[in-house]
């Protein structure tokens, strides 16, 4: 096999990689994708949630020119070349920085967004063997012949626009709920018993006073741990109060429906069971009724933005998320569907202490 014939067979391979890298960033949706790829792998590196969303669009820009690039003669050898190993050695750094933070290899690394999971070992292997790749293409490939320079910018610069085109940007929405929302402040039953016991305090003598301290702290008990912020009230006002199931849905997913359901059967099972109440990813948002029609139940939810959900979901951790809170205070989490995944034998466990 010749040199020319060996070039070709390298930015082939390299260019699809880097073409299917950007395109896996894009899916299902690109909107979706993009701001999910910002909130799991751009904050985490300490971007803002105002510089994110013009990096990612400018990296995955990037990946698409370098893609095209690599398929032309035009400053291959002087320029596309070595950008292209500048930046696999750039995600070479960060994936082992990550991994040694992590302590482990878990995890989805990004490179090919939610569509091919990698982990980060296997994308720095896959990355290694690219810039050898591109090495030996380098050493092989000839100087470039009367390059234009146009044909380089126009291409990097229309691949980057292009991105803030089919992806604009949105202003961060805080919440749009609908009238679906229950929610009811309730009044504190320990304030009142305790101004009731002040009341009292000046009829009784010391016998009655302990009697009723005790029934006091009865009460304490019945009504659960110390009251705490959970940092939901934003979604929900009374959401610390009392005891409350806040689930972080996505109208399309197939676990989240699942989930739902069974939280209608521990509804119908328990007639005490806490109040649900859904927080659902503004993404296929048209499926909700059919969300519900799954479900067997409309509950009280709430419609948010992508950025804004994955933000309130918290870092690392994926859907259906389902949140056991009591007086403010997080009992238990499930999230994703792995080991952290929901289990209703589980929060009946914990609920009612079986």
């Amino acid at each position: 096999m010749n040199k020319k014939n060996i070039s070709w067979g390298i930015r082939i391979v390299v260019a699809l990689l880097f073409l299917v890298s950007a395109i896996a960033k894009l899916y299902p949706s690109p909107y979706f994708a993009i701001s999910t790829f910002e909130v799991k792998q751009l904050y985490t590196l300490g971007f803002s949630d105002s510089l994110a969303p013009y990096f990612s669009r400018i990296i995955i820009g990037v990946e698409f020119a370098l893609g095209f690039l690599m398929l032309s003669n035009h400053f291959l050898k002087r320029i596309t070349i070595p950008a292209t190993i500048g930046l696999l050695s750039v995600f070479i750094i960060h994936l082992s920085y990550v991994t040694f933070l992590s302590g482990g290899n878990s995890g989805n690394c990004g490179c090919f967004g939610e569509l091919i999971p990698m982990t980060p070992i296997e994308a720095i292997i896959k990355n290694i063997l690219a810039v050898g790749l591109l090495i030996w293409l380098w050493k092989i490939s000839e100087n470039d012949n009367k390059p234009n320079i146009w044909i380089l910018t126009s291409v990097t610069l229309g691949c980057i626009l292009g991105l803030f085109m089919l992806a604009p940007m949105k202003a961060s929405a805080v919440s749009s709920s609908n009238n679906n929302d229950t929610s009811t402040i309730t009044t504190d039953p320990i304030s009142k018993l305790t101004d009731s016991v002040k009341t009292e305090e000046i009829k009784t003598i010391d016998s009655s006073k302990i009697k009723v301290e005790k029934a006091v702290e009865e009460v304490k008990k019945e009504v659960g741990p110390k009251p705490a912020v959970s940092g939901y009230a934003d979604l929900y006002t009374d959401i610390d109060k009392g005891q409350k199931i806040l689930c972080f849905f996505v109208p399309g997913c197939e676990h989240c429906r699942e989930a739902a359901k069974d939280l209608h059967a521990l509804q119908k099972k328990h007639k005490d069971f806490p109040q649900v109440q859904i927080v659902f990813m503004d993404e296929e948002a048209e499926k909700i009724p059919d969300f519900f029609t799954y479900a067997g139940k409309q509950f009280p939810y709430k419609v948010i933005d992508i950025i804004p959900f994955w933000t309130k979901l918290g870092t690392g951790k994926d859907t259906p998320g389902v949140v056991y809170l009591h007086n403010g205070n997080v009992i238990k989490f499930f999230d994703g569907i792995a080991e952290k995944a929901f289990n209703k034998k589980a929060l009946e466990k914990v609920i009612y202490k079986k």
